[in-house]
């Protein structure tokens, strides 16, 4: 059974049942106040934190009951710690007209007691919140430029700082121990940005970097770890640039091991999403002019699958990393292309117009999409779907009432293993409207009436790659591999053609064989080795009638040759008993 899935709008927060039970959930009391600005979980779902404009309130899911009641009315961004035990609260930065000084606005609590463990001056939104590994070993944060370092969540004493010359940004590997950071630093005057990897806490000297990348044109730089901390991707992207109204971006790989390059693509264009596989052996890329390229690379930034193009700009793998969903959203119509990772092979397809939000159940089966104000202010409401393509519940919110989030509730890691993939569509319930995906095209006036199809782009079919790509190559085939191609090309064909031959002139020869009209056609069995046999007999039969219209010609034969002659018998006898089987 899929966890629930909690709801906040302008009537409060509320939950409904997830799959199959889909529907209301009335142990869930919730919240009523129109003011309710942000609910989160903790990363196992245990707890559930929300501000109602009066206090912020910290339940716990296994009963719904009350476990505290935190004094902070006008929070903006809250936070639990990976296990649970810290929720980190953030307020808007304010000064003290007595004392001209800042007020603390960034709150430490501990979830065991309740108790404030700290407060901190946090004036920006952007980066407020402190990162912690997974196991809670050490937390970091950016204060002035500057990495600071805790453990064990004490928050009294700075463990260790990592100085680095206005560092702008930074990304700790949520794995370990050992702990691995990266920090960003952009350039200025002439000189380029970079981003290095450390070892916690080797931080000291010239040589602590275990990896270091370097590059222009970088105003802003995300960086994303996979899940096992062993390799980092860094996009990086300029606002504008003099050949694209886009700007400029790049893709770079670095690993732990001190590997840094360059991500190639095939295809000129905005890069739209990067996703690490939960497995963190490879990660999707979606790039390129519309229609979008995705495609699939493993961890030397090969590319071992393509995707073919389409109307797409997002990725998303599921939590057990079997499944990928490729869609387009925003100025698309919301194409979901569900993937087969091992197999390589499309799932189904379907749209789910209007979507703002995107979420993966835990249980790696069904997903949840969702129209949510203020970025669309009509139709709000949300979809329930399998990943067959089945549309199991929709639900559209009244006029004039407002969605503004969407969320499964998280599950405890491990809770839903992977499970077989089927490709059969999941009966959906009677009263669900199931959409259409197959609706008509736009056809410009002088287009209707006319059986002549009219395509706005001409769509790739996915396709293993076939050939390398050179580190930075963003173009077409080159003419060398082009060259090469052909020529393998054509030696296939001539093989083939040789086969053919060779069939034709054996079975000619082949006492009560087939009529001139069939011959050249390959007298299969659908057999592999039986074929595989049939077709080294033919070329040996092949090759003895040429020896015997060489000696019809007065050519002397050799001893080999005359005796290639007397196998021929044999040969034929061979060959009928293959075919007769």
């Amino acid at each position: 059974m899929a966890p629930p899935i909690t709801l906040r709008g302008s009537d409060g927060i509320w939950m409904v049942n997830g799959p199959p039970t889909l529907g209301s959930r009335p142990d869930f009391t919730g919240e009523t106040s129109s003011k309710t600005k942000v609910v989160v979980f903790g990363s196992d779902g245990a707890l559930i934190a929300w501000c109602n404009g009066e206090s912020v309130k910290v339940y716990k899911t296994s009963d719904y009951q009350q476990l505290w009641d935190l004094p902070h009315a006008k929070v903006f961004c809250m936070k639990f710690s990976p296990k649970g035990s810290i929720l980190l609260i953030w307020e808007n930065y304010s000064v003290n007209p007595e004392t001209q000084k800042g007020n603390a606005n960034l709150h430490i609590y501990n979830m065991q007691t309740g108790k404030l463990l700290k407060s901190l001056i946090q004036k920006k939104q952007a980066n407020w919140d402190p990162v912690w590994t997974n196991d809670e070993g050490i937390c970091c944060r950016n204060v002035n430029n500057e990495l600071h370092f805790f453990e064990n969540n004490d928050f009294d004493s700075i463990k260790t700082k990592l100085h680095m010359q206005k560092v702008s940004s930074f990304a700790l590997a949520v794995s370990g121990p050992p702990y691995y950071v990266a920090g960003y630093v952009p350039g200025s005057k002439g000189q380029p940005s970079f981003i290095r990897l450390y070892k916690y806490p080797n931080f000291g000297g010239q040589g602590a970097a275990i990896a270091n990348r370097s590059f222009y044109k970088a105003e802003d730089v995300k960086m994303l770890w996979n899940n096992a901390g062993t390799a980092l991707l860094a996009l990086t992207s300029t606002e504008l640039s003099d050949q694209s109204y886009y700007g400029d971006q790049g893709l770079h790989y670095m690993n732990i091991n001190g590997d840094a390059c360059l991500v190639p693509r095939s295809k000129n264009g905005p890069i739209y999403n990067i996703a690490w596989s939960p497995k963190s052996t490879e990660f999707c890329v979606v790039y390129g002019f519309m229609p979008a390229k995705a495609t699939l690379y493993n961890m030397k930034t090969e590319p071992i699958f393509d995707f073919g193009t389409g109307p797409r700009n997002s990725c998303f793998y599921n939590p057990q990393g079997n499944i990928l969903c490729l869609a387009g959203f925003g100025n698309l119509r919301g194409n979901l292309e569900f993937w087969d990772v091992k197999q390589k092979r499309m799932i189904t397809q379907t749209q789910s117009p209007d979507t703002t939000s995107f979420e993966w159940c835990p249980d790696g089966e069904h997903i949840l999409t969702s129209t949510c104000s203020p970025r669309l202010r009509v139709a709000n409401g949300y979809r329930v779907w399998h990943y067959t393509g089945t549309l199991l519940q929709q639900v559209l919110l009244e006029q004039n009432h407002e969605l503004w989030e969407t969320a499964w509730q998280p599950a405890p890691k491990g809770a839903y293993p992977e499970r077989p993939i089927r490709y059969g569509v999941v009966q959906a319930p009677v009263d669900v409207p199931q959409p259409d995906v197959k609706q008509k095209a736009y056809r410009p006036p002088q287009a209707r009436g006319t059986e002549a199809s009219v395509k706005l782009h001409e769509y790739e079919a996915a396709s293993d790659p076939t050939k390398k790509l050179n580190p930075g190559h963003t173009g077409e085939e080159s003419k060398a591999a082009s060259k090469n191609r052909k020529k393998r090309e054509a030696r296939k064909a001539k093989s083939a053609q040789e086969d053919g031959q060779a069939e034709t002139e054996a079975t000619a020869s082949v006492p009560g064989g087939p009529s001139l009209s069939d011959l050249g056609r390959p007298q299969l069995t659908g057999d592999p080795e039986v074929d595989k046999k049939i077709k080294n007999l033919n070329k040996k039969l092949s090759a003895i009638q040429k020896l015997k219209e060489q000696q019809q010609a007065g050519k002397p034969l050799e001893k080999n040759q005359l005796d290639k002659l007397k196998t021929e018998e044999s040969l034929l006898k061979e060959l009928k008993d293959l075919k007769i089987t």
